[in-house]
């Protein structure tokens, strides 16, 4: 079995792997993994409409707010730098809606897979991870899911950032591991990761990076760049994102 890299929540469940890699990295498995460095446990949810509030309260968690709704006295959204600069004490629980990470992850999850969320600021330590528990060969089959973002009509958009942030990954595991087998897809997506000479510009100038700058929200995409700048790994169990044992 290789590693395999895909697309979006269908490829995810049509690949059936034990283990889902899921990268959405502007910005929702970015902010994922700042929350959980911070000590919070984060609720995935698919919608971000009333029942979000009502999934927050049967959790007795904090429910992020889109960008434009943060405030001084409820920071708690998808942004990573607004969350970064948060003040203490942080929530012990947040439901963090995101229609495209949460969406792969939630299925991957009900088919039984286990579920961890990267970005180009844990990708070393999610490799590492994935190698020390097995994954990526045998009876332990490993795929890495570019999360894309959505057109209009429903339809998944491939996004840049994402390709990287699976490519990064991949990488990292094929220099830990030169004898892993990869899928030709994972191998061009590592390929791509090695041969771009400087990732932060292209998640800057990429489509959704300059939607990031027309929102006002240039920190995010710098939070996002900070390549191997975190080695906080987490897990998706019993519907949250923590920290791995």
């Amino acid at each position: 079995m290789a590693v395999a890299f895909g697309w979006g929540p269908v490829e995810a469940r049509a690949l059936a792997p034990a283990c889902v890699v899921v990268v959405d990295v502007l910005s929702f498995t970015t902010t994922v993994g700042v929350a959980v460095e911070g000590g919070t446990a984060v609720h995935p949810y698919r919608w971000r409409d009333a029942t979000a509030a009502a999934y927050a309260r049967e959790k007795d968690a904090v429910l992020a707010v889109g960008r434009g709704e943060a405030t001084a006295t409820h920071p708690w959204s998808l942004s990573p730098a607004a969350l970064r600069a948060a003040p203490s004490p942080w929530p012990a629980r947040l439901v963090l809606p995101s229609p495209n990470g949460s969406t792969i992850a939630a299925g991957a999850a009900a088919d039984g897979a286990t579920v961890i969320a990267a970005s180009l600021r844990n990708r070393t330590a999610v490799a590492e991870r994935i190698l020390r528990d097995g994954y990526g060969s045998g009876a332990r089959p490993l795929a890495v899911i570019a999360a894309g973002e959505r057109w209009p009509d429903g339809s998944l958009r491939p996004a840049l950032e994402d390709l990287l942030g699976a490519g990064a990954v991949l990488d990292a595991l094929r220099a830990l591991a030169p004898g892993l087998p990869l899928t030709p897809e994972a191998t061009a997506a590592a390929t791509l990761w090695a041969a771009t000479e400087d990732p932060a510009a292209a998640l800057h100038g990429c489509d959704s990076g300059r939607e990031l700058y027309e929102y006002g929200c240039p920190g995010d995409v710098a939070v996002a760049a900070e390549t191997d700048g975190s080695t906080t790994v987490p897990v998706l169990v019993d519907g949250a994102f923590t920290e791995a044992p």
